[in-house]
């Protein structure tokens, strides 16, 4: 047990490993919603990160034998790389390419600086980034919440490095915009 009285992690794998039902749910509703918010991230609605979510947790729970314990916060970790795995493997799938855009010319008007986000709600920032289109959002998630570089990026969603600078480049401009049109609508 942790400080909390919750099984810690380890203890959670280990009883998941011998088919612990108890054990199997207390990860699932331990996570479920956190993985839940990163399939939503890179699918953009709520329906087909649900399918995604569920298709992870089926991933996670049929590989748990392979998870390496490197301390308290691993198992999230490693859960939250299938995830995504799960949700880029999904926007593959879909072979709608259409919000990858093949130019490699970066968009005019990039703004200089990143535009300041601390006054701006979560929720607020989060449905500015789920209306970016297909392409930009999963090059600006990779980019910015799971630390790719654009080599990375370009290597996993098969386009160009430049590509992937592009559709990034694009997608700041775009959420700049966004959060410019908030502010001077006043909902700060």
């Amino acid at each position: 047990m942790n400080g909390s009285g919750k099984p810690a992690e380890a203890e959670l794998v280990r009883r998941a490993r011998l088919k612990d039902t108890a054990a199997v749910r207390a990860i699932y509703d331990s996570y479920a919603q956190y993985l839940f918010a990163v399939c939503r991230r890179y699918t953009g609605d709520s329906e087909s990160a649900a399918d995604v979510l569920q298709d992870s947790f089926v991933k996670i729970f049929t590989s748990l034998d392979r998870f390496e314990w490197r301390g308290e916060g691993s198992l999230r970790s490693w859960m939250r790389r299938i995830a995504v795995n799960e949700a880029l493997m999904y926007l593959r799938s879909r072979k709608r390419d259409e919000g990858f855009v093949s130019s490699v010319r970066p968009p005019e008007n990039v703004p200089d600086e990143e535009p300041e986000v601390d006054d701006i709600p979560m929720p607020e920032l989060q449905r500015m980034i789920a209306e970016l289109p297909e392409g930009y959002r999963t090059v600006f998630n990779l980019y910015v919440f799971e630390n790719m570089s654009h080599k990375e990026i370009a290597a996993a969603l098969g386009i160009s490095e430049n590509t992937s600078y592009s559709q990034f480049s694009r997608a700041k401009t775009l959420l700049a915009k966004k959060i410019k049109e908030y502010r001077a609508n006043g909902q700060q």
